[in-house]
């Protein structure tokens, strides 16, 4: 089948409407302030190999559905770490450790924040534990062992690898760095999102004159999704349309959206989309989600292997790209809501619309990305 055809059949799942949307850019600098952000910024562009990371146009993907631009964000490229999370977790670490080498650094995570937290430990020279679920790859436990991590299988999902971490933690006085914020635990997610919101400061300089009109975020808790309408607060004298998307089996931001309060989910199947499989968003990003985002939109797993192949294969633009599981759900969640002519009307996709999408990640887990490859 043409690639022309087979897109013009790809479907979003959900798609939602925020009748809270209000965008302000005061209420959202009073959750993560400016200075925040800008510190984040100060400290990540000095590390030793910072570089910002490439903005690609997928110049044949709107030619295609007939837009302006696509601007895909590549964090496949940041610090050999192939995810945007480098940014969060080691930056978290730093300012939390204060350069006590004493410390014992721990987390929970699906894979790419705690390869950032082993990652940022190791450059401080710190002890680290590391609590994964049994769904996280042994790849990526090899990965964050390499970093010196001590990592910790627990039985049961990414909430019970939580609950270990935060048991243990508490026992033997280590401190925890989590990007998921809870009653009296808010400090460091916020850290983590003014790591994240780095990439807004990176895109703001290479769009040139450009304006969005749409920006897709993924959401897992919502962390990176926050960290970027922060960014977007702080970077850019203009609004554009903030569209979060999720898995369908896992749309925490949007149940909360649809009930204006945070919703906790029950997943009946974890998504191939591991990092974005959440059940709660956090309390931190829901400040500044429930108001800022404009849309909701949810995929399923189904056009992951399509679109990892259609980037690997330069078929969405000149170079070949290499983006994992989790950096699909803009693109899939963009061609679904085209192909619906409705949708498309209201929400104002057309000739005129720039759109910027974010590849968070690259082939983190490897072997995930070359059987999506050869699906």
């Amino acid at each position: 089948m043409p690639f022309e055809s087979e897109v013009s059949n790809w479907k979003y799942s959900n798609f939602l409407i925020n009748k809270k949307n209000k965008f302000s850019k005061n209420d959202i600098l009073s959750i993560l302030s400016k200075s925040e952000i800008d510190e984040a910024y100060r400290v990540i562009s000095a590390w030793d190999s910072y570089s910002p990371t490439p903005l690609i146009s997928l110049n044949k993907l709107s030619e295609k559905l007939k837009l302006n631009n696509i601007f895909y964000k590549d964090e496949s490229k940041r610090f050999n770490l192939k995810s945007f999370k480098a940014l969060g977790g080691a930056y978290a670490v730093e300012k939390v450790s204060k350069g006590n080498k004493e410390i014992v650094i721990s987390t929970a995570t699906a894979g790419n924040h705690g390869r950032s937290v082993a990652w940022g430990s190791k450059k401080l020279g710190l002890k680290c534990k590391i609590f994964i679920s049994e769904y996280v790859s042994e790849f990526r436990a090899k990965v964050m062992r390499s970093f010196g991590a001590d990592v910790i299988r627990v039985k049961g999902n990414y909430d019970a690898s939580l609950k270990e971490c935060v048991k243990q933690s508490k026992q033997n006085n280590w401190q925890i760095v989590q990007d998921v914020a809870w009653e009296d635990y808010k400090l460091v997610p916020k850290l983590t999102m003014a790591g994240y919101s780095v990439m807004m400061k990176e895109i703001s300089e290479q769009i040139n004159n450009e304006q969005f009109s749409h920006v897709i975020l993924q959401a897992g808790v919502g962390g990176m999704a926050a960290g970027m309408v922060a960014g977007i607060a702080r970077y850019l004298n203009y609004i554009p349309k903030i569209i979060v998307v999720e898995p369908e089996s896992a749309a925490c931001v949007l149940e909360s959206i649809k009930s204006g309060k945070i919703e906790k989910i029950s997943i009946k199947k974890e998504s191939l989309m591991g990092g974005m499989s959440c059940d709660e968003v956090s309390l931190v990003p829901w400040e500044i989600l429930k108001n800022s985002v404009s849309h909701c939109v949810t995929v399923s797993d189904n056009y992951i292997g399509k679109t990892v192949k259609s980037l690997s294969n330069s078929e969405f633009s000149e170079e070949k790209i290499v983006g994992g599981e989790c950096s699909t759900p803009g693109i899939v969640s963009l061609i679904g809501m085209y192909n619906d002519i409705e949708i498309r009307k209201k929400i104002n996709l057309n000739e005129n619309s720039n759109i910027l999408v974010f590849g968070c990640e690259g082939d983190a887990d490897e072997e995930l990305y070359q059987k999506l490859l050869t699906e």
